[in-house]
């Protein structure tokens, strides 16, 4: 294939990669270094600018736009807006009525480069338009609190429609919200393929986020919900191909309206000989740890309550946070502040940013209390290095660890997270054989090198034929 370009494909990433670490950015990370062949660009869209890199950007990054969603300074003005508001107005009024959107016309409406924030205001139709909807849907509540939120929502999806796209042969987005919007916007304008693949659901994780939110008043809470909802539908049906980490996530994507033929299950995969650690005991103590970052989503505190729990019976234990504390500073000082408060700090370490393979080497349990996760690489990696797992009940955490209620428990409750904690430190024969089995089940179902072959493949089916045919970095 001497002479032919690589494939060069589009990663578009909503809040995450390369700013953020965490089990996507890693998952991101892993998929380039992994496929070396490929060239990658990254049109990621965060909530400010100038976010400070996490990670370095591999050799086969080529391209890095970044678009700050709630800036609209960058976008200039045309003339003729009265069609573009006119058509945005009449795919919103389908689209609220359930109806098919003219995707091409939709996108169409909002030409790269070009805002039309203020268009939108100034027309009188827009205006009734709103009116309209307020009165319908938010009688009770003052029109301005209704205008504005309706203005914040659209004003996010005008900066994804007018932001403009790397070139690149394949679109693929990690998400759907604006992530997916901009991805669907670009196969349109660019006429190639778009591949969508969730960790989590998006459109489900905004939803609660929005129903927690005491500032967001009334039908306010359905618009946000509905915003998100269809653009995650618009994604499912538009895109060539939707992958999922899990089959009930999967489920979740056919119930929106992704084709089954368009759908395909491709679970995480890890470096299974980088976690294969040599272990052995370091102290008389029993190890604890939590691998991830001090963020709220993680619920640390829930990690400390259960740690207080343990302690009142297990006086030997020790526990180990592993991972960055300044992504939220102030809750990481609550964590620590709470430790203390609760007098166990001194058998509470808070380690930061470390290689976790050290760690690996001599804990007897890895803890999850997240409140939302998808397929925790995390878990992957403890069954890797032999260790046994406790976790709340999120993602497909009940099929990794195949059901077992004894180390499964209900989000937010320490004492269930304590009693499984217990349970592996009482029953140390069992757990060396469950952690055989799990170490098989993780060889057997979930290497890294199946997972990069699959998007190998997968980009060589929807690469154009002038281009490169590329695989994995080791060539397996």
């Amino acid at each position: 294939m001497e002479g032919l370009k690589p494939v060069r494909v589009c990663l578009v990433i909503e809040g995450s990669y390369p700013f953020i670490t965490g089990g996507v950015s890693a998952w991101v990370h892993e998929l380039i270094g992994g496929l070396p062949q490929i060239e990658f660009a990254l049109y990621t869209f965060s909530p400010e600018a100038d976010q400070e890199l996490r990670y370095v950007l591999p050799p086969n990054v080529v391209e890095h736009r970044d678009v700050v969603l709630t800036s609209t300074a960058a976008s200039k003005r045309r003339r003729g807006r009265s069609a573009s508001v006119g058509d945005i107005l009449n795919a919103h009024l389908r689209m609220i009525s359930g109806g098919s959107v003219d995707i091409a016309s939709f996108i169409g409406a909002v030409p790269e480069g070009v805002g039309i924030h203020r268009d939108a205001i100034l027309d009188t139709r827009a205006w009734r338009f709103v009116g309209e909807r307020n009165r319908i849907h938010n009688p009770l509540y003052p029109f301005a609190d209704y205008f504005w939120a309706w203005k914040s929502a659209h004003d996010l999806v005008f900066n994804v429609l007018a932001s403009q796209a790397p070139k690149a042969d394949i679109y693929h987005s990690l998400s759907t919200g604006f992530a997916g919007l901009g991805a669907l916007a670009a196969k349109v304008r660019r006429g190639a393929p778009f591949v969508l693949t969730e960790h989590g659901l998006y459109h489900k994780e905004r939803e609660i986020e929005i129903r927690k939110a005491t500032f967001v008043k009334g039908y306010q809470r359905d618009m946000w919900t509905r915003l998100y909802n269809r653009i995650a539908e618009l994604c499912y049906r538009s895109a060539d191909l939707c992958t999922s980490l899990f089959e009930d996530n999967r489920g979740h994507q056919l119930a929106l309206g992704a084709p089954r033929e368009r759908t395909v299950v491709i679970p995480n995969g890890i470096d299974i000989e980088r976690y294969s650690v040599l272990r052995m005991k370091r102290d008389a103590y029993f190890n604890v740890g939590f691998v991830g970052r001090i963020v709220p989503i993680k619920d640390v505190r829930t990690f400390l309550v259960a740690a207080k729990l343990v302690l009142e019976t297990e006086e030997g234990a020790r526990f180990h946070l592993i991972g960055p504390d300044d992504e939220d500073k102030n809750y990481a000082a609550e964590c620590r502040r709470l430790a203390a408060d609760l007098k166990i700090d001194d058998r509470v370490d808070f380690v930061g940013r470390h290689d976790v393979r050290e760690y690996y080497r001599f804990l007897d349990v890895v803890v999850l209390t997240s409140v939302r996760e998808a397929q925790p690489l995390v878990i992957l990696e403890a069954y890797a290095a032999g260790i046994p797992v406790v976790s709340t009940d999120v993602g497909n955490v009940s099929e990794l660890l195949e059901g077992d209620r004894r180390f499964i428990a209900p989000v937010k409750d320490a004492a269930a997270i304590a009693a499984g904690i217990v349970y592996v430190a009482r029953h140390e024969d069992e757990m060396r054989s469950l952690a055989l089995r799990n170490r098989a089940r993780v060889l057997a179902s979930y290497d890294k090198k199946e997972l990069l072959l699959r998007y190998a493949e997968l980009y060589g089916r929807f690469a154009p034929p002038e281009r490169a045919a590329a695989g994995p970095a080791d060539g397996s």
